[in-house]
């Protein structure tokens, strides 16, 4: 079972995602340029503008723990209760570092960009301008929708 496992996900994307995807074209129309899987404090970004010190993160709706669509998988909870946790603990680290090195982070949920590029759109190039987030505040943290972000349900 675990061999099947390991298979499987080892098929799975972790960058260049349709969400991720769906977005850079989005931004790249309007003229943002950006680097892709940039490497800062430690982290690799899925879409960076270095000059501007702005991380974007898409972050999928199962592997991150979304509250409005995950889904435990069937079987073997102990391995998947884990996996989220430390998915959830990485994404943690991972924005305060950034932070902590001066730059914003932008983290959306695969269903945003998914059912709203547009305005996902919108947050990043406000972000760029240096104009305020949509709850108004020119954050560390952003996210779009009301949900939690998955550096907001670790407490970072």
């Amino acid at each position: 079972m675990a061999g099947k496992r390991r298979k499987g996900m080892a098929a799975i994307r972790s960058q260049d995602t349709k969400p991720e995807i769906l977005l850079r074209k989005a931004l790249w129309r309007k003229g943002a340029r950006y680097r892709l899987h940039y490497r800062a404090a430690s982290v690799r970004i899925d879409i960076a503008f270095p000059g501007s010190r702005v991380a974007v993160f898409v972050d999928g709706c199962f592997w991150h723990g979304c509250p409005e669509h995950y889904r435990k998988p069937p079987g073997d909870k102990p391995y998947w209760v884990a996996k989220l946790e430390r998915n959830r603990s990485r994404d943690a680290r991972n924005s305060q570092a950034l932070q902590e090195e001066g730059w914003t982070v932008l983290r959306f949920w695969e269903h945003e960009v998914l059912s709203d590029v547009t305005l996902v759109r919108q947050v990043v190039l406000d972000a760029l301008q240096g104009r305020a987030g949509p709850s108004g505040e020119t954050s560390d943290s952003v996210l779009l929708s009301g949900s939690p972000a998955p550096s907001q349900l670790r407490g970072g």
